[in-house]
């Protein structure tokens, strides 16, 4: 009969270490586990045009943003844009599209007063996913939301 080992054997070794390390992990943040946050931000052009404006710059009015949403949908250049056009997306960024991004902690308001925002905490890996998944899904509006926004 064959001779059983001892001690323990490189294999048990090997497993031991392998529990103690995944014993050791730290779950990721729900928030990576959870995409339904992910997609319903990125459901809505609109939306997805506003988090690409935050990639070339991570401060925006939204007058600006609205302005330059206004000249990606009717392609236009953005002085063409009207101010019944400009407010019309004003308010439609405002109650619908913005507050779906603050509820998600991608974006929020620079302070109480203002009408300025900023990226928030979530906002990385929003940014990465759209990023990652732009070049295929959305090229044309990526371009454009990463323009200056004074164009001469």
């Amino acid at each position: 009969m064959g001779r059983q080992p001892e001690g323990p054997t490189d294999d048990d070794e090997v497993q031991r270490e392998v529990d103690e390390y995944v014993r050791g992990l730290q779950p990721p943040p729900e928030e990576l586990l959870e995409m339904d946050f992910l997609f319903e931000s990125l459901s809505h052009p609109r939306r997805r045009y506003l988090i690409y404006s935050l990639l070339s710059d991570t401060k925006w009015t939204l007058r600006e943003l609205s302005t330059k949403l206004v000249a990606w949908e009717q392609d236009i250049t953005e002085e063409a844009v009207t101010d019944i056009d400009r407010d019309e997306m004003l308010v439609s960024l405002y109650h619908l599209h913005v507050p779906k991004l603050i509820e998600h902690r991608i974006i929020e308001y620079m302070d109480e007063k203002s009408t300025t925002i900023v990226t928030a905490e979530n906002a990385t890996q929003v940014l990465a996913a759209l990023e990652g998944l732009g070049a295929s899904v959305d090229a044309d509006q990526e371009s454009h939301a990463r323009r200056d926004y004074k164009e001469e």
